[in-house]
């Protein structure tokens, strides 16, 4: 008896509840690009996942505690499927947070499909990412590259400009840009004086930098990624040609201004979704990262990823570790409030993004256009 006073008197001086079992913990899978070029978009998008399984884990009423297992799949196709391919057939994963690079997420759907593991796809705006196949067990919680372009093609004919040239990269993720911006900007009533594909790791463009001044064009529409499009806007001004930049989603990063300095004034991007900046939720995103101190910004897709983990991590609350059944919740996501907006998925399990936010970038930052100095006439395009 003296023995068993003595061992209850040691648990609780030790702090250890009687009666009260510890969480079990379910894993969920974060898969971006951690290094390579755009390395910078997949380290915020994987810290923003990261943040919401901290969140998550100091949450009381949490029925689970989450671990987060993340993997590199370095913006290449081929790696992409070997890694989702680990990623899938571990059983003790139950959900993932998967991909920025397009052609990433489109050689990967098949993989998902296979093993009947729910993803949340936080970055690739390719459309046949959900489009392409009825795969339930794939979601996607941005917006795709149709409402961008389309957006990107109204707005500068809105201010007048009719002149283009284009340039894509030759990736599906390049000639998707210009398949949906070359539409809409005819449909737009603007002029397309030449179209250029350049290699992912193309260096040098100045052949094609030198017939593109001689077309005399207004804007250059690049649709990429940022690497390229650092050194696209690098070798125009070495060229002296004087067109604003047009960009995608693709250039929208901290990465982007940081490698042009003060090249990168001026130069557009637009991305789906509100601005998150002046949503509430975005703001509490923002001053909690922050004191994370992640040694790493966000990027343009952060809030995203972010949000994925958590509607992930809701549908393990609502359903338990279960694939099927945290497929069937997410299948199901109707007006759910997250950092970017209320998010509802159609019946092909793509998040019907009702806005794009139209950035430029001024004074070394990204700022919303409707608050920015170009909009309100201070500073003008392409100066």
């Amino acid at each position: 008896m003296k023995f068993i006073v003595s061992a209850l008197a040691l648990v609780l001086c030790s702090g250890i509840s009687v009666g009260v079992s510890a969480k079990d913990t379910v894993k969920i899978a974060y898969i971006g690009p951690l290094t390579g070029g755009v390395s910078a978009n997949g380290i915020g998008g994987r810290n923003s996942a990261d943040l919401a399984v901290r969140l998550k884990n100091q949450d009381p009423n949490a029925k689970y505690k989450y671990e987060l297992v993340s993997a590199d799949d370095e913006c290449k196709p081929n790696v992409g499927v070997q890694v989702a391919t680990k990623i899938a057939a571990d059983s003790s994963i139950i959900a993932g947070v998967t991909h920025y690079c397009s052609a990433v997420a489109m050689s990967t759907v098949d993989v998902y499909h296979k093993f009947g593991l729910p993803v949340m796809v936080w970055g690739a705006v390719l459309p046949e990412i959900t489009y392409g196949n009825d795969y339930k067990e794939v979601h996607r919680v941005n917006g795709t590259m149709i409402n961008q372009n389309e957006v990107a093609a109204k707005f500068l004919t809105g201010l007048g400009y009719k002149k283009w040239v284009i340039i894509h990269d030759t990736t599906d993720y390049g000639k998707g840009h210009n398949k949906y911006f070359t539409q809409y900007l005819t449909k737009n009533g603007g002029q397309i004086l030449g179209t250029f594909g350049v290699t992912a790791d193309q260096q040098d463009f100045t052949a094609e930098l030198t017939k593109i001044k001689e077309l005399k064009p207004e804007v250059v529409y690049f649709g990429g990624l940022t690497p390229i499009g650092i050194r696209i806007r690098t070798q125009m001004d070495r060229l002296g040609i004087k067109a604003v930049f047009e960009g995608t989603s693709g250039i929208k990063s901290d990465a982007y201004i940081e490698g042009l300095g003060k090249l990168s004034e001026g130069s557009l991007s637009f991305i789906e979704g509100a601005p998150w900046e002046k949503l509430p939720g975005g703001l509490a995103f923002t001053a909690k990262y922050s004191q994370q101190k992640y040694p790493d910004a966000p990027e343009a897709y952060g809030p995203f990823a972010y949000a994925a983990a958590n509607l992930i991590m809701d549908a393990i609350e609502k359903a338990g570790p279960n694939r099927k059944k945290v497929m069937e919740v997410l299948n199901k996501t109707n007006n759910v409030e997250t950092i970017i907006g209320t998010v509802t998925f159609d019946d092909r399990r793509q998040n019907i993004v009702p806005l794009i936010s139209k950035y430029v970038a001024q004074d070394g930052k990204w700022v919303v256009w409707e608050d920015s100095l170009y909009a309100k006439k201070q500073r003008k395009l392409g100066q």
